[in-house]
């Protein structure tokens, strides 16, 4: 496997302290902790997973040597980690990654979506809406701890949107609404409400060449949907269920 130009064999400390979180082992591709350790140092999280897999193959003396070292010190391995995030500019990418050519094509992905809005205040009144509508839902219910973590809102992400889509094509229209059951468990499970991808199903609709379906009005989520729409509408459906089936993990 070839070597990231943004790896540092220093980060092996980093990888090793999230296997050995619990549960202990190979954390899946896209786990949030997976995916914040590589937003953190700007490297795509198949090649950290890539590199766990080696972590627990100890394919060379170096991981050997890791392993007698830290293995079964875990206090040591947190002082290490902790030296290192304290590093002059470590996480800082104006400073730490200054003069370094960085791809943030992939952490677009996992970032809250720029919606075109003709007013200043829709998007915030947006995310108001949806939030209260988290709340109102929970009044009076009794929900288990991973029921109110699930029902925490956050914004509109790509990879939300990419969920969305791998629903919408397994809908009929007169299905896209916010009772349909499975708008609901997809909800819980991104942490946006039955309204949000309801309303972002009807932008489908407008990306959607089979429909010919017309919008009174441009939705400010339009652009990023057909970004989204342009990346997985017109392939093999089968690729974006995969992906889906696989971006779960970040919500678990």
């Amino acid at each position: 496997m070839a070597k990231h130009t943004l790896w540092h064999d220093e980060y092996w400390l980093l990888l090793m302290q999230l296997y050995l979180k619990r549960p202990q082992g190979v954390k899946p591709l896209y786990s949030r902790s997976l995916v914040n350790l590589g937003m953190e140092l700007h490297i795509p999280p198949s090649y950290l997973f890539r590199n766990m897999l080696r972590l627990r193959q100890i394919d060379t003396p170096r991981l050997q040597q890791l392993w007698d070292t830290y293995g079964k010190s875990p206090r040591k391995l947190s002082k290490e980690v902790k030296l290192l995030r304290q590093m002059n500019g470590f996480g800082n990418s104006e400073d730490f990654y200054a003069g370094v050519e960085i791809n943030e094509s992939w952490e677009k992905d996992f970032k809250p979506v720029a919606l075109v809005s003709s007013s200043s205040n829709e998007v915030e009144e947006r995310t108001k809406a949806c939030e209260h509508t988290v709340s109102m839902s929970k009044e009076g219910s009794k929900t288990s701890l991973k029921d109110k973590r699930q029902a925490q809102y956050t914004p509109l992400t790509p990879v939300k949107l990419m969920m969305i889509l791998d629903l919408y094509f397994r809908l009929i229209p007169i299905t896209m609404v916010p009772e349909t059951p499975e708008i609901i468990s997809l909800a819980r499970l991104i942490q946006s409400t039955p309204q949000e991808i309801s309303d972002v199903m009807q932008v489908y609709k407008v990306c959607d060449p089979y429909l010919n379906y017309k919008a009174r009005t441009l939705s400010p989520l339009h652009e990023p949907c057909m970004q989204v729409w342009k990346r997985f509408g017109n392939d093999n459906p089968e690729k974006l269920t995969a992906l889906a089936a696989q971006l779960k993990d970040y919500w678990k």
